[in-house]
């Protein structure tokens, strides 16, 4: 008689909804011995005799299924990996999205390569010492993190907004410090930690910070920027049995860590945290999912504190972590005053910051935050000031650099033969400028210092210490070693003009983090923009404009005060899935539908507002009607074309829905 368990519970790899289910199978007696739950196997579909992949869940001796079982073809590797708590973790994500399983392993677990398997199976590192008494974590009140982190609480920290020259001589945030010191009390413990950042530039800080405090074999980095052989070792690595540091982007937060003691998150207002992908799950809500079911201590860091962790904090599920003492930017509000000529006029500079600007730029770095980058990024008639756009397609003209023809940002058709659609005029005129003609209008004006651009064509992640002006883009601006001696925030109501929910929170978080740049003492100029906006930013107090949005966003019921789904299909299925909505009557709310600006067409699509506590039903019903749609049967007829199946997406908590 052969050892070993005799069915196997399989997640198959498909995206179709009705494959979102376990499948029995069963074991040959020449996989028995070595069979586990959480490796990658090959099976039978039994629709059209297909060999599809798949993740062993359990193993159990019997199956439910009263008829014949078909056997697994083969194992694809010996290495689990699917660990039991990332299948509990995928599993619940996707039923509260509505979507499907195998879409977050795909997400959480990268694709194998044999040569890196092996090495990892035949070698035999040492992971290096545990942290012996780290020291506190600065800038908070003493011992109220590490007490957090000991008891797996869920916690938001306000970051200090000041760069830090690191032993080995290197500047980064002093955001990278705390979670750098944050995952050593974690590590202490023999525990694993999760850090979370938007992309690599925040990535290399928080490495050059780790490095300082933490062993480098306890540390393991996975992002998309790997070659796949290394990533995959780094996963490999991850799912041992010692604890690790683990770093990367929104998928690291489903790696597999041994104990993890600690998750943590960095600037989770990013949209880089929020996963493209369906079913489009944000890094905060897998991070809070995976600590609800972890007991792993949970950290928000960011300059500015998202809407939706302050409604987290208003409703106690989350702590915010009270700084020792206040430290805040000097924040100068000011506006852009025509009384400016010459260079400051066409820099879009107030006298006042430029002449602050010119004086620093004497000492070191200054930082000149702008909207778009290149030339040109917006192009307007002459005669009538209409937005110019493409004669074939319709997309927005603009010129990429100095003396370049106008062209089209979607087909790169050129403008030479534009006409205004509004008064048929034939001039262009430049509505916008961007970093390079920024950058040209500052190197005239200061001819004996360096300018250095940086954006998402030339990105720059470091300058030193040495008089420059450095014109980055939101997002992009380097680190000065040191800190900037003076940063100046220009094109502010150029960035608030733009058709989004978060619009205004995205602008605090872009000039919070820019101004976090800057030296202590060294000012920071916010131009043409005031209000609630500029007076949160100059007495730093984001926390207190994030409760006020979220006031206003639930007397208008809209995200974070409660949830939305978007539905995308035709007419007909759309009003069967609307229809199937309505089952839960006013808990449901239902704007629309519309038809599908710039998406495929024949599509409408209807958005369903929801509370959080009915959103678990809705969330079924929606995968209910996905699985109907996707199995319906469409019988071909002679003489006519084979019809398209039917569209139904959905989406909840989707991030461009104005």
């Amino acid at each position: 008689m052969t050892a070993g368990p005799a069915v196997a519970r399989v997640a198959v790899d498909s995206p179709l909804p009705q494959l979102d289910q376990f499948f029995d199978y069963a074991v040959p007696e020449r996989l028995r011995e070595g069979v586990r739950a959480g490796q990658r196997v090959r099976m039978p579909l039994r629709s059209g005799g297909r060999i599809a992949h798949g993740w062993i869940v359990e193993l159990v001796e019997m199956s439910t299924y009263e008829g014949r079982l078909a056997e697994l073809e083969d194992l694809v590797s010996e290495v689990p990996v699917l660990a039991p708590e990332v299948w509990r973790l995928a599993r619940s994500l996707a039923d509260r999205a509505a979507g499907c399983a195998s879409d977050i392993l795909r997400l959480a677990i990268p694709q194998r390569y044999v040569r890196a398997e092996k090495a990892w199976l035949a070698g035999d590192i040492d992971a290096g010492p545990l942290p012996a008494d780290p020291p506190p974590v600065a800038g908070y009140v003493p011992g109220e993190v590490e007490a957090g982190i000991r008891a797996g609480e869920r916690m938001t920290l306000a970051a200090v907004p000041r760069p830090v020259v690191l032993p080995g001589g290197a500047t980064v945030g002093a955001w990278a410090v705390t979670l750098a010191e944050a995952a050593a009390h974690a590590l202490a413990g023999d525990r694993s930690a999760i850090l979370v950042v938007p992309d690599y530039r925040d990535q290399e800080q928080l490495e050059a910070a780790l490095a300082d405090r933490i062993p480098a074999e306890r540390i393991v980095r996975t992002d998309a920027r790997q070659p796949g052989a290394a990533r995959f070792t780094g996963f490999l690595r991850a799912s041992g049995e010692d604890a690790r540091v683990i770093v990367g982007n929104r998928s690291a937060v489903y790696a597999p860590a041994a104990r993890l003691g600690l998750i943590a998150i960095w600037d989770d207002g990013d949209p880089l945290h929020a996963e493209p992908l369906a079913p489009g799950v944000h890094a905060r809500d897998a991070a809070l999912m995976r600590q609800e079911q972890s007991g792993a201590a949970l950290v928000f860091l960011g300059h500015t504190r998202t809407v939706e962790v302050q409604r987290l904090v208003e409703i106690g599920w989350v702590r915010p972590v009270p700084r020792e003492r206040a430290v805040r930017p000097h924040v100068v509000v000011t506006a852009q005053q025509a009384s400016a000529t010459g260079p400051a006029a066409a820099a879009r500079i107030p006298p006042t910051a430029w002449a602050a600007a010119g004086e620093a730029a004497r000492h070191g770095p200054v930082l000149v935050q702008v909207a778009q980058p290149g030339y040109a990024p917006l192009l307007a008639c002459a005669d009538c000031g209409a937005a110019a756009s493409c004669v074939a397609c319709g997309g927005m003209l603009h010129v990429p650099a100095r003396g370049a023809e106008a062209l089209c940002r979607l087909c790169g058709r050129g403008g030479g033969d534009w006409r205004c659609a509004a008064c048929e005029g034939t001039r262009l005129r430049r509505a916008t400028v961007g970093s390079a003609r920024t950058a040209e209008e500052l190197g005239r004006a200061f001819p004996a210092v360096r300018i250095v651009r940086s954006d998402g064509e030339r990105p720059v992640l470091a300058v030193d210490d040495a008089p420059q002006l450095v014109v980055a883009t939101r997002g992009a601006e380097p680190v000065a070693a040191g800190g900037y001696r003076a940063v100046l925030l220009l094109d502010g109501e150029r960035m608030l003009v733009r058709e989004s929910l978060r619009v205004a929170e995205d602008c605090l978080r872009w000039w919070s983090n820019a101004a976090a740049l800057a030296a202590a003492d060294a000012p920071v100029y916010l131009v043409g923009v005031g209000g609630g906006l500029g007076r949160a930013l100059a007495t730093w107090r984001q926390d207190r404009w994030a409760a006020e949005e979220l006031a206003a966003r639930r007397e208008l019921r809209f995200p974070p005060a409660i949830r939305v789904a978007t539905v995308r299909a035709g007419r007909q299925v759309l009003d069967r899935t609307l229809g199937e909505a309505a089952s839960l009557g006013d808990a449901v709310d239902v704007l629309g539908p519309v038809p599908e600006e710039g998406g495929e067409p024949g599509l409408e699509r209807a958005i369903l507002r929801v509370e959080y506590g009915t959103a678990g039903r809705l969330a079924a019903i929606l995968k209910a009607e996905q699985i109907r749609v996707a199995t319906a049967r469409r019988r071909p007829v002679a003489g006519q074309p084979v019809r398209k199946p039917p569209t139904l997406r959905v989406r909840f908590d989707d991030p461009d829905v104005p």
